[in-house]
């Protein structure tokens, strides 16, 4: 049976596997052709010599390094360019500017980059083309507030979400209504330009609409929704007042919806996800076979509490153990998606941290298992972790340690727990994002 070293070495080189094969450069490279000048985007042909200009917009924690790409791919062809990405995620680029700013609560660096974005979009007309880079992190990097909205009513309203335990997509139904260029009013603003959306999906079932709030796409949420989702999770008295009102006029009829299919915005708008977490998990499993694992694809669709998902994730790597089901050691078992984590103590940490402190609670004893789950981006949470590994012997380790992992779970304390412990995965920044991938070895 492999040491729990080598299970932690291969756990490790099957997540930077996984990584790699979500870069955005080499995503963008599947899905564009330039013949001349005839760009082709799947199966969209575009006469580059037919547009005036041809400029270059985007947000997310993915844009620089998807931008860079499409200067190699068109060079002076583009006209100008702006996109924005989180902090210390900038690459060096020739044509197109790069702003920073905050995630995944915005600041005010990213309200000037985004307007910065509106004036460029101002100079664009029917014979231009545009293309937007969109990847996770798009949300909070495209910051606009409505009408009679501060940025500090967006932060509290973004903070209360994300801190209640709300799906993604939730949190991003009421983004894109208290926004000026959220839920497809990007496109508007691009309108009558050509609009092309090359998309990195960082959301479960890779929905258009939510993907950044889905600047680009059409909305099927409405004002009463966004109503719904405050009162479902209980937090419709934390956030401002006039985000609250603002709603409360929309489901009235007194504000204007997000633009929906029918708009003629998207006429001319092109949306093509260019790379999901499928892709991530595929390259993973494909390394784990190299490596000598029976390995075994969960899922990509994963979501809920990420305690819960430990436990399961546990129970199967039991299972693998005790009977060889669902799949025979040596194992691994690995799943995609993104799991969300309920606040109720006041440590620091991540989902993927928060996972793997519950799968180590949860494997205790257990020899010869290990577990990893880390954020395809390199963040978990508000830490400078991705994620971390945990195995059988943690919880113990941990204990003579003085360190008690009941306690830090129940405190949402798992980065100071891991970090103690040695076990942080940390990468640094990795110029993706496609959610996260979770691995489960069996020796």
């Amino acid at each position: 049976m492999k040491s729990s070293a080598e299970l932690r070495r291969d756990a490790l080189a099957i997540f930077h596997a996984g990584v790699r094969a979500v870069d955005p450069a080499e995503a963008i490279t599947r899905h564009l052709r330039l013949d001349r000048e005839r760009l082709q985007v799947d199966e969209a042909s575009y006469d580059l010599s037919t547009f005036a200009g041809v400029y270059v917009i985007g947000a997310g924690k993915a844009a620089a390094r998807m931008a860079q790409a499409v200067e190699e791919w068109l060079g002076g062809r583009l006209t100008a360019g702006i996109v924005n990405v989180k902090y210390g995620h900038a690459t060096p680029l020739r044509i197109v500017g790069v702003h920073e700013g905050g995630h995944p609560v915005p600041d005010e660096a990213g309200v000037r980059g985004t307007e910065a974005i509106i004036a460029l979009l101002r100079r664009t007309g029917q014979k231009d083309l545009v293309l937007c880079l969109l990847s996770g992190g798009g949300s909070a990097l495209l910051p606009c507030p409505a009408e009679g909205i501060t940025l500090a009513d967006k932060q509290l309203t973004t903070q209360a979400l994300m801190a209640c335990g709300a799906r993604i997509q939730e949190v991003n139904a009421v983004r894109k209504h208290i926004s000026r260029i959220k839920g497809g009013r990007l496109a508007r603003l691009a309108s009558p330009s050509t609009l092309v959306s090359l998309i990195l999906s960082d959301v479960v079932g890779d929905d258009l609409g939510s993907i950044a709030s889905g600047p680009t796409a059409p909305d099927t949420s409405t004002f009463a929704d966004c109503l719904g989702i405050l009162k479902r999770y209980g937090v419709t008295d934390k956030v401002p007042c006039a985000v609250r009102a603002y709603l409360e006029q929309g489901a009235g009829g007194a504000k204007e919806e997000t633009p929906k299919a029918s708009d003629p915005a998207f006429a001319r708008t092109q949306n093509v996800i260019i790379g999901s977490n499928i892709q991530s998990v595929r390259a993973a499993k494909e390394k784990a076979d190299a490596l000598g694992y029976h390995s075994l694809i969960l899922s990509s669709f994963v979501e809920g509490e990420a305690r819960e998902v430990a436990k399961v994730h546990a129970a199967i790597a039991r299972e693998v153990r005790r009977t060889g089901h669902p799949v025979a050691a040596p194992a691994c078992v690995i799943s995609g998606g993104e799991t969300t984590v309920t606040i109720r103590g006041r440590g620091t940490g991540g989902r993927n941290q928060e996972f793997a402190l519950a799968a180590a609670v949860a494997l205790d004893g257990l020899a010869g298992v290990v577990v990893l789950s880390g954020g395809t981006d390199g963040t978990d949470g508000p830490t400078d972790a991705a994620g971390a590994l945990a195995d059988g012997q943690s919880v113990s380790r941990a204990l003579a340690m003085g360190l008690a992992a009941e306690e830090h779970l129940g405190e949402n304390d798992s980065y100071r727990f891991f970090h103690q412990l040695g076990d942080l995965l940390i990468t640094g920044p990795t110029f993706t994002n496609v959610m996260d991938l979770r691995l489960v070895l069996v020796g």
